[in-house]
């Protein structure tokens, strides 16, 4: 799936938690190396996700117990190790614990997850929000009036003030506008978009989507009452601590101009189109036209070839464009307690829309964030870079919401245009590509669900095995038969390992492939971004600037931003010698990186990555 920005609903405070459990007979349990080694399940639904959220205590406790019997049966029967899936998985424990009013139980859960956490950031605010209503709780023993709120207040404050601005704040503020956007509404139509589909279609919910709806849950039923008094608190910390951190960037950056006897670097952009009359001096142009057209290949969700550069809009959907920007500006200034007309309007949105119509709200931005994907990151690619053509590699990855049942024919076929990707790219002599995307064999369940295959696990689990055979191969065969391309991914932004996951292209190992995780404005690493062995450098992933369709420009964060950044570097040197290869070019980025004094980040520096080339020259 690309590896998008988020507007509303990727809120930290959900992913709070980890368990004790009992682990009785270790030595018969069944190590897990990776995600696909994990069992999966499936829980019968009637009628709706929504309504079964918003249900009576018996009716959704029921839901409740059959959840918590398999979570308990997977710590009993299994061996995990990986401390990311550990937090996704046993997020549902603590919330399953808090409904329940097991709040000492999850007071001792909480602590475990903050002893799993491995980010400078993570570390120190992982379950404060959770640990103080616990706390309130049972000091008051009561979960709702004047003293319960006071209690709160007293130990979230006491939680908050002490922490070191320099470490969270990037953090706080993500925190801080999601105390003010994340409403019922909000919780309610996320799981209309999200959870309804796949109930409609398969009768059914997946392991994964249960323990979304049972956050959901204790969000309406715990968390939701607070968030103003927790966004009072957060409001308070950040307005005695706001200075902004430096910018690394600009000082490691290298412009290239024309009187620099560059060669001319063809930078492919694979991704969800581009929108090339914002580079009006940036595009190649193919003296040798594709059944696209003479800017590079297009294909429509099914694998055709299509004649548009950008993802086609509905008239409806273009209609809503503008106030997706305004929406995207407007969570940027919440975070950093700017008081603009685009901070009230969205705040106002999220207040007064009706679950209904927050859910057509939202399936309307997973289309426009798709929409702006490629052309942010074809952007970022060509900055300050005379030489760089734009290449367009368009399709569509967001497997999940594609409304047709996937089938191997449709992989296959897709696969047969990654291969004329290919081709193009060997043959046009294209000599970076960026892929701002990555997929795993749980998008492909998730996809079997929410189109009518998924009530039965053991079978969804191994059709989606073969579906991502296919894709893993068609991918990597596609990299690999064009040797003479640098190929830069995203690492991704699930802060996982990208090869436990199996994400493809971040976990491949491959010679003309590198994975980027992202970090901030100080080079300090983002609580989104993930990692793994094949993710060697970092780059700037957080509030980028780039275009956007139209010629605006606007500030987007995630590993999809940290990846072009690399591309940036890679076609800088390639117009400065044109020789180089793309293992040269590795490492060349790889030597000319910065290494933090925790040793986690490699942060790439454009000005030592060209002194070094110039040194070996």
């Amino acid at each position: 799936m690309i590896e998008r920005h988020r507007i509303a609903r990727s809120l930290v405070w959900l992913l709070l938690l980890v368990a004790p459990f009992a682990q009785s007979q270790p030595d018969a349990k069944k190590k897990v190396s990776s995600q696909a080694d994990l069992p999966r399940f499936s829980y019968p639904v009637t009628g709706s996700a929504s309504a079964l959220v918003q249900a009576d205590d018996a009716t959704f406790n029921g839901f409740a117990a059959k959840v918590r019997a398999d979570l308990d049966s997977v710590f009993r029967d299994y061996a995990i190790d990986d401390k990311s899936t550990l937090r996704t998985l046993l997020s549902a424990k603590l919330d399953l614990q808090e409904l329940a009013g097991d709040y000492p139980g999850a007071l001792e859960t909480i602590e475990t997850l903050r002893a799993l956490t491995e980010k400078p950031s993570a570390k120190l605010i992982t379950g404060l929000f959770a640990r103080a209503r616990l706390q309130a709780a049972i000091d008051v023993k009561a979960t709702h009036g004047a003293a319960f709120m006071a209690a709160f207040k007293k130990h979230y404050h006491k939680a908050i003030d002490p922490l070191p601005w320099d470490v969270v704040q990037d953090s706080i503020k993500g925190s801080y506008a999601s105390s003010r956007l994340y409403t019922k509404s909000v919780a309610i139509g996320d799981v209309e978009t999200e959870l309804d589909p796949a109930v409609k279609k398969s009768g059914a919910l997946d392991n994964t989507e249960a323990w979304g709806l049972i956050s959901t849950r204790n969000a309406l039923q715990n968390a939701i009452q607070l968030l103003p008094a927790r966004g009072e608190v957060l409001k308070k910390y950040i307005a005695a601590h706001n200075v902004v951190k430096p910018d690394i960037w600009a000082m490691r950056e290298v412009t290239l101009t024309n009187d620099q006897n560059l060669s001319p670097v063809l930078v492919a952009i694979w991704d969800s189109g581009v929108d090339v009359s914002t580079f009006p001096d940036q595009v190649f142009t193919d003296p040798k036209p594709t059944a696209s057209g003479t800017h590079g290949l297009a294909f429509d969700d099914r694998g055709d070839p299509s004649t548009t550069w950008l993802y086609p809009l509905t008239a409806e959907q273009q209609k809503a464009y503008p106030e997706f920007r305004e929406r995207i500006q407007g969570r940027l200034d919440i975070e950093n307690g700017i008081d603009s007309p685009e901070a009230d309007a969205l705040e106002k949105t999220f207040a007064t829309l009706s679950p209904d119509q927050i859910h057509q709200l939202f399936e309307w931005e997973k289309v426009l964030d798709f929409y702006v994907h490629g052309t942010h990151c074809a952007g970022i690619a060509v900055r300050g870079n005379a030489a760089a053509r734009l290449v367009v590699a368009r399709f569509n990855d967001q497997l999940p919401d594609l409304p047709f049942p996937p089938t191997p024919e449709w992989a296959r076929h897709l696969g047969a245009a990654f291969q004329q990707m290919s081709d193009y790219f060997r043959t046009r002599n294209v000599r970076v590509v960026n892929m701002s995307w990555g997929d795993e064999p749980q998008e492909f369940e998730t996809w079997i669900s929410k189109t009518g295959g998924g009530a039965d696990p053991a079978a969804r689990k191994k059709r989606a095995a073969e579906l991502y055979a296919i894709w893993r191969d068609a991918v990597e065969t596609a990299i690999k038969n064009a040797p003479n391309t640098l190929f830069v991914t995203a690492a991704g932004n699930s802060d996982s390992d990208a090869g436990f996951l199996a994400d493809v292209p971040a976990s491949l190992h491959l010679p003309n492939l590198i994975a980027v995780g992202a970090v901030n404005q100080a080079g300090d690493e983002t609580s989104f971004t993930s990692y793994g062995d094949t993710v060697v450098v970092d780059a700037d992933g957080y509030n980028v600037e780039s275009y956007v369709p139209g010629g605006a420009k606007v500030r987007l964060s995630g590993t999809s931003m940290a990846s072009p950044n690399v591309v940036n570097l890679a076609a800088k040197l390639f117009a400065l010698d044109p020789s180089l290869t793309p293992a040269q070019v590795i490492e060349l980025i790889k030597q000319g990186a910065t290494t933090s004094e925790d040793g986690r980040r490699h942060l790439i520096d454009e000005k030592r990555s060209v002194a070094l080339l110039q040194t070996k020259k």
